[in-house]
């Protein structure tokens, strides 16, 4: 269809309204226990890029519909094309998953019937998908329904357990056809199927295995899947590239993208329901028969869809439990409890229920215990997700500090954005670095110090051969020779992305990671090694320029790239703006300016003093106008599309390279601003489906937004270091995982202004801080105070007096480079 169907046009105005800031647009959807509501359509608009079906936390399978979206689902989509079994939350890149897409449908199938078996054309999903509506729908964690509106009416329910999921059509007017058609041969918008295998196993089973290329341009990998019903279907049938032929064949390949899938025919009354059962596996078949005997039934018998739903929400009860708030209205807690939701989704549990997972050498390998991970979005989820899992899930965090190190040790490097059993080379920098030393710095290496640091070691120091997948540092060269990474965007990459192209922005993501290893290395005792890396942690300042300016706003002195021979780039004109993109990764100079956590006073004083920088962190947060009007200042001033990454001089909320910069404030003597800053970017999170700001990536702004909440932020990697700020809640408690429990309580803290508010509330600020009952002058926490559980206590007051908690530089934690 041309033109919105009803649906479309209610749900485009209502979104519209939402975006226009009324604040009367939203959703209540709650877990079992409505204690720890969560809302999973949060952030499936706007390119949020999450999915609202049903998954375990770190689940292997995800069943959710696909529309239009390149990440399988926007809001806004008027059909749901199916229901996929793949989905990752929250990434930026396309080609997402959505494999193995089913929809329920009536009507014939036969030649010059409503599905034409002479016609491939008809078993496209793009065609045959439904319309839906939203009254009525639900997401919650661990299960989703829709009504489908076309072919007679018929709910759709799906839920997950870690390796098997299950689906309920009920058909309310079947008249005697309705059919399952499963889509082998179509997944998500841009995500290509290379090939496929199916096999009809019985009159209620089928196998197959569906071969993908993905993830921005990503190597083949392949799923294989055990699909059984719970009833048996009357006849089937199988399409390809010449059309459908009826029950005449039990195995069925496909290859070169082109059209395959099977239809099967139930006998059912009005309002009468099929369900299914699937698991699937990276693995091979019998992973995935295997996963569904584990997960999917019992007894030899499948199991219930409403048992499996309990059992689904009863484990989401027990992750979400583990945080308890005080305080806050429906929404402030749903959008609390579905940022944690998403923050639990990732990475991917890789080994199927024998333990045996694919990888990196594409060798099938066994677990010696626990699990092991897939799909790490490292340039993400380093910043902020990967300290919330170690500090809430200290068990999780061992199994994937453990799976990188097995990444390592079968590709012969480590990754930086692994997707399923391959590195993809996605983004720049040396995330991998940062996200190892921080586990390390919470004990989640313990016993594998050696091994990790020799892998982080050969990474820091060394190039893999072009024979390995991986491009690891591939700057190293001349930032190893020269103290920087050369911008050249004609230099040879292995996939999408190599660190030469963003060369300003890599050498200074490089510098930061080397501050983080230096700490490890004086641990180990490798103390040339650490007085190397904190040499080199300075090279930050080799892309420095005293002498580029800001124009408009007059301020001088920005990180600048440095071509092949060590000249500074110029643009065509012979000048150099620093709000342009070029030796930048999904930034400007202004943004990445700021990525020096390990010598932040040095930063300072390159921009002229701490008062000076704290001007330019007014003019990059327009600080001004937040405190006139926090809410319309951060949708109208700042970076406020998803990908507005580039010619840009504000503070961009939507993306990683700038996440931490709001505690700058504090590192300069105001922290009163950081609590400021956060309530006003605090605003960009709401109860609706474009609630999250930019994409989610993998759960990393979500974590972003829990620490703010809390009123803790990990700073500088390796460091153990927390800084503190006003929370949002008046009191929080985190089970620790390993017995203990950090409570942090707010005294007279006050709301921020409520969603959809045209004006500002004062936010109150922390007046004086207690730890264990002891006054606390310092702004910071280390991870052993806070592993070991306690009690921190924050007086707030909207009082100027509360103005100079923090501000002085004793209060500030030490660096990496401090007395070296």
């Amino acid at each position: 269809m041309n033109t919105l169907s009803n649906f479309g046009r209610v749900a485009v105005a209502a979104v519209l309204t939402l975006l226009a800031g009324t604040g009367d647009f939203t959703y209540a959807a709650s877990a079992t226990d409505k204690r720890f509501p969560v809302n999973t359509f949060i952030g499936t608009q706007d390119d949020g890029n999450t999915f609202p079906g049903a998954v375990a936390p770190f689940g292997m399978i995800q069943l959710s519909p696909i529309g239009e979206h390149y990440a399988g689902w926007r809001y806004t989509d008027q059909k749901i094309r199916g229901f996929g079994h793949s989905f990752l939350s929250g990434a930026g890149c396309w080609e997402q998953g959505g494999q193995l897409s089913v929809l329920p449908v009536t009507g014939s199938i036969q030649a010059g019937g409503n599905f034409d078996t002479s016609k491939a054309g008809s078993f496209d999903h793009k065609s045959y998908g439904s319309r839906y509506t939203h009254d009525g729908e639900v997401g919650q964690a661990g299960y989703f329904k829709v009504r489908l509106t076309d072919y007679g009416g018929i709910t759709a329910e799906t839920t997950a357990l870690t390796r098997a999921g299950a689906e309920r059509y009920t058909f309310h007017q079947p008249n005697g056809r309705a059919h399952i058609l499963v889509n082998l041969g179509q997944a998500n918008e841009r995500h290509s199927v290379v090939g496929s295998h199916l096999q009809v196993v019985d009159k209620h089973t089928l196998e197959g295995k569906i071969v993908t290329r993905s993830f921005c341009g990503g190597a083949q990998y392949t799923t294989w899947f055990r699909m059984e019903f719970d009833q048996d279907f009357r006849t089937h049938g199988i399409w390809n590239e010449s059309g459908g032929t009826e029950a005449s064949m039990q195995l069925s390949q496909q290859g070169d993208s082109k059209p395959h899938g099977a239809w099967l025919s139930f006998d059912l009354k009005p309002d009468q329901a099929v369900t299914a059962i699937t698991a699937i596996s990276h693995v091979d078949a019998e992973g995935a028969r295997r996963n569904l005997q584990a997960d999917g039934k019992s007894g030899g018998k499948l199991r219930s869809f409403d048992a499996m739903r309990k059992q689904a929400q009863d484990e989401w009860n027990k992750e979400l439990a583990s945080v308890r708030i005080e305080d806050g209205n429906n929404d402030d807690r749903t959008v609390f409890y579905t940022a944690l939701y998403h923050a639990l989704l990732q990475p991917l549990t890789g080994n199927d229920s024998d333990g045996r997972y694919r990888g990196y050498d594409d060798a099938i390998h066994t677990v010696d215990s626990g699990t092991y991970y897939e799909f790490f979005s490292l340039w993400d989820t380093y910043r902020a997700q990967n300290q919330l899992i170690a500090l809430l899930r200290p068990e999780r965090a061992r199994d994937i500090a453990g799976s990188v190190l097995k990444i390592q040790e079968q590709a012969g490097w480590l990754p930086r954005w692994g997707y399923a059993n391959f590195e993809s080379n996605v983004m720049t920098g040396d995330p991998v670095t940062p996200f190892l030393v921080d586990l390390w710095r919470y004990g989640a290496l313990s016993g594998k110090e050696t091994a990790a640091y020799a892998a982080l070691r050969q990474n820091a120091f060394g190039v893999p051969s072009f024979k390995l997948r991986s491009e690891g540092r591939a700057g190293n060269p001349q930032y190893l020779r020269e103290g920087f990474v050369q911008y050249d965007k004609g230099f040879r990459a292995k996939g999408m992305d190599v660190d030469p192209h963003h060369g300003a922005s890599a050498s200074l993501e490089y510098a930061a990671a080397d501050a983080a290893l230096s700490y490890m290395a004086a641990a180990l005792g490798e103390q040339a090694d650490a007085a190397l890396l904190r040499q080199r942690a300075q090279n930050w300042r080799k892309l420095w320029d005293k002498d580029a300016v800001d124009k408009e706003l007059g301020f001088t002195g920005f990180p600048r790239p440095r071509l092949e021979d060590g000249s500074w780039f110029s643009e065509l004109q012979g000048h150099y703006n620093p709000r342009a993109e070029h030796g930048f990764h999904e930034g400007t100079a202004w943004q990445y300016q700021w990525l020096v956590p390990q010598d932040v006073q040095k930063l300072f004083a390159a921009m002229g003093g701490r008062e000076a920088a704290a001007k330019r962190l007014d003019a990059f947060f327009a600080f001004d106008q937040i405190e006139k009007n926090a809410y319309q200042t951060v949708r109208k001033d700042w970076v406020v599309g998803p990908y507005s990454y580039y010619n840009q001089y504000r503070y961009n909320p939507n993306n990683e390279p700038d996440l931490h910069v709001p505690w700058m404030y504090t590192l300069a003597g105001q922290p009163w601003k950081t609590s400021t800053v956060l309530r006003a970017a605090e605003t960009l999170f709401s109860n609706a489906p474009n609630g999250v700001t930019g994409n989610d990536d993998l759960g990393t702004m979500s974590a972003w937004y829990i620490f703010s909440s809390l009123g803790i932020y990990p700073w500088m990697p390796g460091s153990g270091q927390f800084l503190l700020h006003a929370p949002k809640f008046a009191k929080v408690e985190l089970d620790l995982g390993n017995g203990k429990t950090l409570s942090i309580v707010s005294k007279a803290a006050a709301p921020a202004a409520p969603t959809g508010s045209t004006g500002s509330t004062a936010v109150p600020l922390i007046r004086q801080a207690q730890w264990q009952g002891k006054p606390l002058s310092q702004v910071w926490l280390s991870w052993e105070q806070i592993q070991g559980g306690g009690k921190l206590v924050l007086d707030l007051s909207h009082d100027d007096k509360a103005k100079s908690w923090g501000s002085s530089v004793q209060a500030l934690p030490p660096g990496p480079l401090d007395g070296h």
